[in-house]
């Protein structure tokens, strides 16, 4: 492997260390507390859909398990073996999101075609969500391989911008607009870091925003334009689309600075739809009031924090954009999560990392997490 240097090599030949012992209790810490968040916010919607209040605690706590399993083994997978496999495990990545396409293959929840299982089995695949490791360890390869390839608009922009369409018409399709927007912005984050051009980023992005305005303005039905446009005041159509974002501002409003008491929250007693999903963060807020969400808030950004530490510190290319782009995933998710959640952004459907009930979500960054505390241990500082 060219980008592991002579220096790199003799590092790795040392005793490795045990990893960001910070970096694990932090991401242990908000696994726990969503835990018990998503107990707290689902109790009710779980009674209503299966008279049981605990079915959301135990499969929570089931995918929870299965995360820490999956974040230690991988805590000690040697992170260089993705680099050989790449361009195999973006095939892959490619090959679910088709299956879905299949008719009859994936199975359908909400009018939406997002996973793979089997009907009744506890356990299926979002072929979505893992598409944005798969991502970032497939451009993470290309553009170690060549660092030149992103000073080359035909070798390395060209490539990496059809790699994004690709994505992007293959979600879309499911439908989901935000899981396909989150991993085009994670692949652009990684060139950005790679160093692309300034002038290409700002091309990049209005292509971007000219694409989504196309998709709006040509929806015959006006869903998507509803979408966009209702954030900016919900209240307008308050019995539609308004009003999820509506049943979040209101629990956050009544949590005031110290909230109303964990488990004692309103708006999850089935006025907010879905309240241990999308709009966790509301329920949060509404049970452990401003004063939990901001150190909800902080421990993100500690976490944020000892990710770039551990980017800055990777022992070669490939490492660093691979936890760069883990680092830029976890932050795209948290704030556009909370910006939902607080009406500044259209609702988008992207969970609260670590936090949010979703077992593919949480296996997806507890697994991510285990590559980064891999990373950390090779590094040096």
């Amino acid at each position: 492997m060219e980008e592991l240097t002579l220096a790199a090599k003799k590092k790795n030949k040392r005793k490795m260390k045990a990893g960001d012992f910070f970096f694990f209790v932090l991401v242990m810490g908000l696994v726990i507390f969503g835990v018990i968040m998503v107990f707290s916010a689902s109790y009710y919607t779980s009674i209503s859909e299966t008279g049981n209040p605990y079915a959301y605690l135990k499969s929570d706590l089931m995918w929870a398990v299965l995360g820490l399993i999956v974040m230690l083994f991988l805590t000690v997978f040697d992170y260089r073996i993705y680099y050989r496999f790449a361009p195999w495990i973006l095939g892959i990545s490619l090959f679910l999101l088709v299956l879905l396409l299949i008719p009859h293959v994936g199975l359908e929840r909400n009018g939406a075609v997002r996973w793979l299982g089997v009907e009744g089995f506890p356990i299926t695949i979002m072929p979505g969500e893992f598409a944005k490791i798969f991502a970032i360890i497939f451009v993470a390869w290309f553009l170690a391989k060549d660092p030149s390839r992103i000073r080359s608009f035909k070798r390395g922009i060209l490539p990496l911008m059809a790699l994004c369409g690709v994505y992007f018409a293959l979600i879309i399709k499911q439908p989901n607009l935000s899981t396909a927007l989150t991993i085009c912005m994670i692949i652009v984050g990684i060139m950005f870091v790679a160093g692309l051009r300034w002038i290409y980023l700002g091309g990049m992005a209005g292509l971007g925003i000219a694409g989504i305005l196309f998709m709006i303005l040509t929806d015959e039905e006006g869903y998507r334009m509803k979408r966009l446009l209702s954030f900016q005041d919900p209240f307008a159509d308050p019995q539609g689309t308004g009003w999820q974002v509506i049943q979040s501002l209101y629990a956050l409003g009544t949590g005031g600075l110290t909230g109303v008491g964990l488990g004692k929250s309103i708006q999850k007693t089935l006025y907010l739809p879905e309240p241990q999903n999308d709009f966790i963060f509301a329920i949060i807020g509404e049970e452990l009031g401003y004063v939990g969400c901001l150190l909800l808030i902080l421990a993100y950004v500690v976490l944020i924090w000892r990710c770039i530490h551990i980017a800055l510190n990777a022992p070669d290319m490939f490492s660093m954009l691979l936890a760069s782009g883990i680092t830029i995933m976890i932050g795209v998710q948290v704030l556009m999560n909370i910006a939902v959640a607080t009406s500044s952004m259209p609702p988008t459907g992207v969970t609260l990392p670590f936090v949010s009930y979703g077992g593919n979500a949480l296996l997806l960054f507890m697994g991510s997490a285990g590559i980064m505390l891999n990373i950390s241990r090779h590094s040096s500082v």
